[in-house]
Protein backbone atom coordinates (compact mmCIF):
# COMPACT_ATOMS: atom_id res chain seq x y z
CA UNK A 1 0.00 0.00 0.00
CA UNK A 2 1.42 3.91 -0.92
CA UNK A 3 1.03 5.28 2.83
CA UNK A 4 1.96 8.60 2.29
CA UNK A 5 -0.84 7.95 -0.02
CA UNK A 6 -3.28 6.69 2.65
CA UNK A 7 -2.12 9.60 5.13
CA UNK A 8 -3.11 12.31 2.87
CA UNK A 9 -6.49 10.86 2.32
CA UNK A 10 -6.68 10.66 6.07
CA UNK A 11 -5.17 14.07 6.94
CA UNK A 12 -2.73 12.39 8.85
CA UNK A 13 0.50 14.85 9.45
CA UNK A 14 3.10 12.19 10.35
CA UNK A 15 3.33 8.79 11.11
CA UNK A 16 6.60 6.05 12.69
CA UNK A 17 6.67 2.66 11.96
CA UNK A 18 8.60 -0.03 13.64
CA UNK A 19 8.20 -4.02 12.87
CA UNK A 20 9.87 -6.78 14.27
CA UNK A 21 10.13 -10.04 12.83
CA UNK A 22 12.46 -13.35 14.07
CA UNK A 23 13.04 -11.24 17.31
CA UNK A 24 14.65 -8.48 15.28
CA UNK A 25 13.74 -5.32 13.54
CA UNK A 26 12.55 -6.08 10.14
CA UNK A 27 11.18 -2.48 9.08
CA UNK A 28 11.49 1.21 10.26
CA UNK A 29 9.54 3.94 8.17
CA UNK A 30 8.84 7.48 9.06
CA UNK A 31 6.22 9.61 7.12
CA UNK A 32 5.15 13.22 7.24
CA UNK A 33 5.74 15.77 9.39
CA UNK A 34 5.63 16.68 13.47
CA UNK A 35 3.57 18.85 12.96
CA UNK A 36 1.31 20.38 10.02
CA UNK A 37 2.54 23.39 8.01
CA UNK A 38 6.27 22.71 8.85
CA UNK A 39 8.74 20.75 7.03
CA UNK A 40 9.98 19.11 10.65
CA UNK A 41 10.38 15.89 8.72
CA UNK A 42 9.22 12.31 11.27
CA UNK A 43 12.44 10.67 12.17
CA UNK A 44 13.47 7.69 13.98
CA UNK A 45 13.37 10.43 17.52
CA UNK A 46 10.26 11.98 16.87
CA UNK A 47 8.79 11.41 20.06
CA UNK A 48 4.85 10.53 20.04
CA UNK A 49 2.05 10.75 23.21
CA UNK A 50 0.95 7.46 23.26
CA UNK A 51 -1.54 7.73 25.80
CA UNK A 52 -2.63 4.29 27.21
CA UNK A 53 0.41 2.21 25.61
CA UNK A 54 1.44 4.20 29.28
CA UNK A 55 -1.00 0.98 30.43
CA UNK A 56 1.46 -1.59 29.34
CA UNK A 57 4.74 -0.26 30.52
CA UNK A 58 3.28 -0.15 33.77
CA UNK A 59 2.55 -3.72 34.02
CA UNK A 60 6.00 -4.05 33.12
CA UNK A 61 7.20 -1.85 36.19
CA UNK A 62 4.77 -3.81 38.35
CA UNK A 63 5.91 -7.36 37.49
CA UNK A 64 9.24 -6.12 37.89
CA UNK A 65 8.75 -4.64 41.36
CA UNK A 66 6.64 -8.18 42.20
CA UNK A 67 10.18 -10.08 40.61
CA UNK A 68 11.39 -8.24 43.47
CA UNK A 69 8.88 -9.27 46.38
CA UNK A 70 8.68 -5.26 46.81
CA UNK A 71 4.52 -5.83 45.97
CA UNK A 72 2.36 -8.81 45.37
CA UNK A 73 -0.24 -8.89 42.56
CA UNK A 74 -2.71 -11.07 44.41
CA UNK A 75 -2.38 -8.75 47.94
CA UNK A 76 -5.36 -6.48 48.89
CA UNK A 77 -3.99 -3.00 47.88
CA UNK A 78 -4.71 -1.27 50.81
CA UNK A 79 -2.05 -3.30 52.72
CA UNK A 80 0.41 -0.85 50.76
CA UNK A 81 -1.49 2.00 49.85
CA UNK A 82 -0.38 5.11 52.57
CA UNK A 83 -1.51 8.29 51.42
CA UNK A 84 -5.07 7.14 50.20
CA UNK A 85 -7.22 4.36 50.81
CA UNK A 86 -9.65 2.42 48.35
CA UNK A 87 -12.98 3.01 50.19
CA UNK A 88 -14.03 -0.26 51.84
CA UNK A 89 -17.82 -1.03 51.51
CA UNK A 90 -20.50 -3.76 50.04
CA UNK A 91 -18.32 -4.64 47.28
CA UNK A 92 -15.16 -5.46 48.96
CA UNK A 93 -16.65 -7.41 52.07
CA UNK A 94 -15.41 -10.66 50.11
CA UNK A 95 -13.12 -9.69 47.82
CA UNK A 96 -10.64 -6.96 48.03
CA UNK A 97 -9.03 -5.00 45.10
CA UNK A 98 -5.48 -6.01 43.93
CA UNK A 99 -2.71 -5.36 41.31
CA UNK A 100 -3.88 -7.90 39.01
CA UNK A 101 -7.34 -7.05 38.87
CA UNK A 102 -6.20 -3.18 38.75
CA UNK A 103 -4.01 -4.24 35.65
CA UNK A 104 -6.97 -6.42 34.11
CA UNK A 105 -9.57 -3.54 34.60
CA UNK A 106 -11.82 -5.84 36.72
CA UNK A 107 -11.35 -4.41 40.22
CA UNK A 108 -14.88 -3.38 40.33
CA UNK A 109 -13.68 0.49 39.69
CA UNK A 110 -15.94 1.94 36.84
CA UNK A 111 -14.69 5.73 35.24
CA UNK A 112 -17.05 8.51 36.30
CA UNK A 113 -17.92 9.53 32.97
CA UNK A 114 -16.19 12.54 31.16
CA UNK A 115 -12.57 12.06 33.59
CA UNK A 116 -9.85 11.95 32.71
CA UNK A 117 -8.86 14.51 30.16
CA UNK A 118 -6.01 16.66 29.36
CA UNK A 119 -4.37 19.35 31.51
CA UNK A 120 -5.70 22.75 30.95
CA UNK A 121 -2.92 24.40 32.82
CA UNK A 122 0.55 23.34 33.48
CA UNK A 123 0.50 26.11 36.62
CA UNK A 124 -1.64 23.72 38.76
CA UNK A 125 -0.89 20.34 38.45
CA UNK A 126 -3.07 18.17 40.92
CA UNK A 127 -1.98 15.40 43.26
CA UNK A 128 -2.96 11.46 42.79
CA UNK A 129 -4.74 12.00 46.07
CA UNK A 130 -6.38 15.26 44.83
CA UNK A 131 -7.64 13.32 41.52
CA UNK A 132 -8.68 9.76 43.78
CA UNK A 133 -10.46 11.97 45.78
CA UNK A 134 -12.46 13.84 42.95
CA UNK A 135 -11.12 16.88 44.25
CA UNK A 136 -10.44 18.01 40.47
CA UNK A 137 -11.66 18.95 37.23
CA UNK A 138 -10.61 15.85 35.85
CA UNK A 139 -12.32 13.72 38.08
CA UNK A 140 -14.81 15.38 40.20
CA UNK A 141 -16.46 11.64 41.85
CA UNK A 142 -14.37 10.44 44.41
CA UNK A 143 -13.15 6.77 43.15
CA UNK A 144 -14.50 3.88 44.90
CA UNK A 145 -15.87 0.15 44.04
CA UNK A 146 -19.33 -0.27 42.68
CA UNK A 147 -18.94 -4.00 41.34
CA UNK A 148 -17.16 -6.54 42.81
CA UNK A 149 -13.80 -7.47 42.03
CA UNK A 150 -13.32 -9.75 39.48
CA UNK A 151 -17.22 -10.03 38.13
CA UNK A 152 -17.17 -7.44 35.47
CA UNK A 153 -14.64 -5.66 33.02
CA UNK A 154 -14.73 -1.94 32.64
CA UNK A 155 -11.90 -0.33 31.09
CA UNK A 156 -10.10 2.11 33.86
CA UNK A 157 -7.84 5.29 34.36
CA UNK A 158 -8.92 5.58 37.68
CA UNK A 159 -7.73 2.26 38.20
CA UNK A 160 -4.18 2.84 36.82
CA UNK A 161 -4.02 5.73 39.07
CA UNK A 162 -4.40 3.50 42.21
CA UNK A 163 -1.37 1.61 41.02
CA UNK A 164 0.84 4.89 40.64
CA UNK A 165 -0.30 5.68 44.27
CA UNK A 166 0.69 2.30 45.56
CA UNK A 167 3.92 2.10 43.18
CA UNK A 168 5.01 5.55 45.10
CA UNK A 169 3.73 4.62 48.54
CA UNK A 170 5.28 1.51 48.32
CA UNK A 171 9.28 2.70 46.87
CA UNK A 172 8.87 6.50 47.97
CA UNK A 173 9.83 7.97 44.75
CA UNK A 174 8.09 9.60 42.24
CA UNK A 175 6.78 6.88 39.42
CA UNK A 176 8.27 8.90 36.74
CA UNK A 177 11.82 8.38 38.74
CA UNK A 178 10.74 4.82 39.32
CA UNK A 179 10.26 3.64 35.48
CA UNK A 180 13.10 5.76 34.21
CA UNK A 181 15.86 3.40 36.82
CA UNK A 182 13.90 0.08 35.91
CA UNK A 183 12.70 0.32 32.83
CA UNK A 184 13.98 3.29 30.56
CA UNK A 185 17.94 3.15 31.28
CA UNK A 186 18.59 -0.48 31.53
CA UNK A 187 17.08 -1.08 27.98
CA UNK A 188 18.57 2.21 26.64
CA UNK A 189 14.91 4.12 25.92
CA UNK A 190 16.57 7.09 25.56
CA UNK A 191 13.63 8.80 23.67
CA UNK A 192 10.85 7.99 26.49
CA UNK A 193 9.48 10.41 28.85
CA UNK A 194 6.78 9.96 31.82
CA UNK A 195 6.35 13.77 32.30
CA UNK A 196 3.85 16.30 33.47
CA UNK A 197 6.42 18.96 32.03
CA UNK A 198 6.74 18.06 28.23
CA UNK A 199 7.52 21.50 27.50
CA UNK A 200 10.04 22.37 29.45
CA UNK A 201 11.87 19.70 27.63
CA UNK A 202 13.74 19.92 24.27
CA UNK A 203 10.40 20.08 22.29
CA UNK A 204 12.67 19.69 18.76
CA UNK A 205 11.90 15.75 18.74
CA UNK A 206 8.28 16.66 20.55
CA UNK A 207 5.01 15.45 17.67
CA UNK A 208 2.60 18.31 17.91
CA UNK A 209 -1.22 16.78 17.98
CA UNK A 210 -3.55 17.13 15.38
CA UNK A 211 -7.37 17.01 15.13
CA UNK A 212 -9.15 14.28 12.57
CA UNK A 213 -9.33 17.43 10.19
CA UNK A 214 -5.60 17.69 10.25
CA UNK A 215 -5.31 21.62 12.29
CA UNK A 216 -3.50 21.30 15.44
CA UNK A 217 -4.63 20.86 18.71
CA UNK A 218 -4.93 23.56 21.28
CA UNK A 219 -1.31 23.93 22.84
CA UNK A 220 0.19 21.63 20.59
CA UNK A 221 0.94 18.69 23.06
CA UNK A 222 -1.48 16.68 25.39
CA UNK A 223 -0.52 15.81 28.46
CA UNK A 224 -2.35 14.22 30.92
CA UNK A 225 -1.98 14.38 34.92
CA UNK A 226 -2.11 10.72 35.38
CA UNK A 227 1.14 9.41 34.36
CA UNK A 228 0.67 5.21 34.79
CA UNK A 229 -2.72 6.15 32.82
CA UNK A 230 -2.21 7.61 29.65
CA UNK A 231 1.32 9.60 30.12
CA UNK A 232 4.03 8.48 27.90
CA UNK A 233 6.17 10.66 25.37
CA UNK A 234 8.00 7.36 23.71
CA UNK A 235 9.14 6.30 19.73
CA UNK A 236 8.43 3.28 18.14
CA UNK A 237 12.25 2.01 18.27
CA UNK A 238 12.27 2.61 21.89
CA UNK A 239 9.35 0.56 22.16
CA UNK A 240 10.16 -1.96 19.85
CA UNK A 241 13.55 -2.23 22.32
CA UNK A 242 11.12 -3.21 24.92
CA UNK A 243 9.31 -5.53 22.72
CA UNK A 244 12.31 -7.38 21.98
CA UNK A 245 13.26 -7.77 25.70
CA UNK A 246 10.10 -9.18 26.32
CA UNK A 247 10.82 -11.90 23.55
CA UNK A 248 14.29 -12.95 25.07
CA UNK A 249 12.98 -12.86 28.10
CA UNK A 250 9.94 -15.50 27.23
CA UNK A 251 12.92 -17.51 26.28
CA UNK A 252 14.65 -16.93 29.85
CA UNK A 253 17.17 -13.82 28.67
CA UNK A 254 16.15 -10.85 30.63
CA UNK A 255 18.27 -7.82 30.73
CA UNK A 256 16.42 -6.52 34.13
CA UNK A 257 15.63 -9.57 35.48
CA UNK A 258 12.44 -10.57 35.19
CA UNK A 259 11.75 -14.49 34.85
CA UNK A 260 9.88 -15.84 32.46
CA UNK A 261 7.39 -16.80 34.77
CA UNK A 262 6.31 -13.05 35.49
CA UNK A 263 6.69 -12.08 32.40
CA UNK A 264 4.03 -15.00 30.77
CA UNK A 265 1.77 -13.58 33.70
CA UNK A 266 1.59 -10.34 31.05
CA UNK A 267 -0.31 -12.19 28.23
CA UNK A 268 -1.89 -14.78 30.46
CA UNK A 269 -5.73 -14.56 30.70
CA UNK A 270 -6.68 -12.99 33.68
CA UNK A 271 -9.68 -12.90 35.84
CA UNK A 272 -13.09 -13.33 34.04
CA UNK A 273 -11.78 -12.57 30.48
CA UNK A 274 -10.16 -14.69 28.80
CA UNK A 275 -8.61 -11.65 25.95
CA UNK A 276 -7.37 -9.76 28.80
CA UNK A 277 -3.83 -9.88 30.11
CA UNK A 278 -2.33 -7.37 32.71
CA UNK A 279 -2.36 -4.06 31.02
CA UNK A 280 -2.84 -5.73 27.63
CA UNK A 281 -5.62 -7.55 25.56
CA UNK A 282 -5.21 -11.01 23.93
CA UNK A 283 -6.04 -12.32 20.98
CA UNK A 284 -5.24 -15.94 19.57
CA UNK A 285 -3.32 -18.95 21.29
CA UNK A 286 -0.54 -21.11 22.05
CA UNK A 287 2.28 -20.21 19.89
CA UNK A 288 0.21 -17.24 17.57
CA UNK A 289 -1.28 -15.35 21.03
CA UNK A 290 -1.25 -11.89 20.08
CA UNK A 291 -1.11 -9.18 22.78
CA UNK A 292 -1.44 -5.56 21.89
CA UNK A 293 -2.23 -1.97 23.41
CA UNK A 294 -3.40 0.54 21.95
CA UNK A 295 -2.97 4.50 22.39
CA UNK A 296 -5.48 6.94 21.57
CA UNK A 297 -5.54 10.73 23.18
CA UNK A 298 -6.08 13.76 22.22
CA UNK A 299 -3.98 14.79 18.70
CA UNK A 300 -2.90 11.26 18.98
CA UNK A 301 -3.18 7.70 17.78
CA UNK A 302 -0.82 5.05 18.57
CA UNK A 303 -0.96 1.11 18.03
CA UNK A 304 1.28 -1.91 19.37
CA UNK A 305 0.88 -5.54 18.82
CA UNK A 306 3.42 -8.55 19.34
CA UNK A 307 3.17 -12.56 18.92
CA UNK A 308 5.77 -13.01 21.99
CA UNK A 309 6.40 -16.82 20.65
CA UNK A 310 6.58 -16.01 17.27
CA UNK A 311 9.20 -12.66 17.73
CA UNK A 312 6.73 -10.98 15.72
CA UNK A 313 5.83 -7.06 16.29
CA UNK A 314 4.72 -4.02 15.33
CA UNK A 315 4.53 -0.26 16.80
CA UNK A 316 2.49 2.36 15.25
CA UNK A 317 2.35 6.26 16.30
CA UNK A 318 0.94 9.03 14.30
CA UNK A 319 0.42 12.69 15.73
CA UNK A 320 -2.96 12.81 14.65
CA UNK A 321 -6.31 11.76 15.91
CA UNK A 322 -8.06 10.49 12.98
CA UNK A 323 -11.52 10.12 15.26
CA UNK A 324 -12.34 6.11 14.22
CA UNK A 325 -10.99 3.48 15.83
CA UNK A 326 -7.00 2.13 15.18
CA UNK A 327 -8.26 -0.83 13.54
CA UNK A 328 -10.43 0.80 11.00
CA UNK A 329 -8.05 3.75 10.32
CA UNK A 330 -4.75 3.93 8.50
CA UNK A 331 -3.03 1.81 11.05
CA UNK A 332 -5.68 -1.19 10.72
CA UNK A 333 -5.22 -0.99 6.75
CA UNK A 334 -0.97 -0.77 7.79
CA UNK A 335 -1.53 -3.95 10.37
CA UNK A 336 -3.31 -6.08 7.78
CA UNK A 337 -0.78 -5.45 4.64
CA UNK A 338 1.69 -5.92 7.01
CA UNK A 339 0.54 -9.10 9.33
Amino acid sequence: MNISERMEHNRVAGLSLVAIDKGKISKADYFGVSEAGTDNKINEHTIFNACSISKFLTSILVLKLVEQRLVDLDEDVNQKLVSWKVPDNAFTKHKKVTLRNLLCHQSGIVEPEGSFTTVETFNDMPSMVEILNGKTPYCNTPIEVTYEPESEFHYSDAGFCVIQLLIEDTMSKPFSILMDEFIFKPLNMTNSIFSTNIPAFNTDNLACGHDQNGALISGKYSIYPFLAACGIWTTPNDLAKLLLYIMNAVKGQSKIGLTATHINELFRPQGSKEWTGLGVFLDGADEKLEFSSLGWGVGFQCMLVAYPYLEKGMIMMTNTDTGVHQMKGIMGEIYHSLS
